[in-house]
């Protein structure tokens, strides 16, 4: 579909399960593309199909309206009833849904997004992030094939964001439903997504597995200030004295240690180790406030959009890592491809 000045040409295969992210800047098309999906605007030739379900064709002139799409759709503000009560507001929402084609139920719905306590209040007395999680809960009842959320996280601060993410991690975790996840921020992306889309001026610049995607040098992405990769090991250990994790890296022998609370051993979990936050070294060095060294390979380099940096992509027994020095570092430590070195990461500063 097009507007004056913009055009929206997407052909993408997504899979059928798990978060996919549309990401990209503003004017990118992630908006646009997901009205499309929903059929909240109709694309002059397009074809959608959900699942082996066909929403649009316009050569067989099939266009499914939006109210006939099991979907549910979450904005960046939940606009909720203001004369009903949470529970009337989700209750509004269930009575569409015959009982035997329920996949949550009211009770399952606010267990998952943690709002039990908040049935009788009204949505005037509600927090931000409270009100989004009542929204998310209000779309899951709707009995969903695909949840889109439109930057849900947007209009919330910092507090309110750290609040309601390991919700959507529990709705990824525990429901079967397949996510459109919008966003311009890569930490929302790196902590949510399974698959991403990079977005460019309606175009798609890539298409793939959130952690290759991440650590491409020939990706816009990778020159954003909170540019990084996604790491996902496994539990090996928690000192409760220092409230450290040890966090086993894949196919590896080599473990990081991350600030965080006790998690089972054994446990997944995913990090975010940002380009910014890695220095490299020809040795390892002992007696460093810095607890992570991790041995690793050069791949390849390319220059940003600072003069002063050059962005490193490095190899960790399989697992990529970017790193953002000065090019007079490059040029002190001789960094070549090929070259085995060390790459030292705060603790501190690895995003869980």
């Amino acid at each position: 579909m097009s507007y004056p000045g913009f055009s929206l040409d997407l052909d993408v295969q997504l899979p059928g399960r798990g978060v996919t992210a549309l990401y990209g800047h503003s004017g990118s098309g992630k908006t646009t593309c997901l009205r499309c999906i929903a059929g909240l605007e109709r694309a002059t030739q397009a074809f959608v199909q959900i699942n082996g379900e066909i929403w649009q064709d316009t050569q067989q002139r099939t266009f499914v309206p939006v109210h006939k799409r099991a979907l549910g759709y979450i904005f960046q503000e939940a606009s909720l009833f203001a004369h009903l009560s949470v529970r009337g507001n989700l209750e509004f929402g269930l009575g569409r849904i015959p009982r035997h084609e329920r996949k949550v139920d009211l009770d399952r719905a606010f267990e998952l997004l943690g709002i039990t306590h908040l049935m009788q209040r009204d949505p005037a007395h509600l927090s931000g992030g409270e009100r989004q999680r009542v929204g998310i809960a209000r779309a899951l009842l709707t009995n969903p094939k695909l949840l889109l959320m439109d930057e849900p996280l947007a209009a919330l601060d910092s507090q309110r964001k750290r609040e309601i993410i390991p919700y959507l991690e529990r709705l990824h975790a525990e429901l079967d439903i397949p996510v459109l996840y919008v966003s311009h921020s890569q930490d929302e992306v790196a902590r949510l997504a399974d698959h991403i889309v990079v977005l460019s001026h309606g175009k798609a610049l890539a298409s793939g597995p959130i952690g290759e995607t991440l650590a491409r040098l020939d990706l816009p992405l990778a020159f954003d200030d909170d540019a990084g990769v996604v790491l996902q090991g496994t539990v090996a250990a928690f000192d409760a004295h220092y409230h450290l994790l040890t966090l086993q890296l894949p196919h590896s022998a080599q473990q990081l240690k991350v600030a965080h609370q006790a998690l089972a051993i054994g446990r997944p979990m995913r990090i975010k180790i940002q380009a910014r936050d890695i220095s490299l070294s020809l040795d390892r060095i002992e007696h460093s406030s810095i607890l992570n060294s991790l041995q690793a390979t050069v791949i390849s380099e390319t220059a940003t959009d600072n003069q002063a940096h050059v962005l490193v992509r490095l190899d960790v027994d399989g697992s990529a890592l970017l790193a953002r020095i000065t090019r007079y570092s490059r040029d002190q430590l001789g960094l070549q491809p090929g070259q085995r070195l060390w790459a030292q990461v705060k603790s501190a500063a690895v995003l869980v």
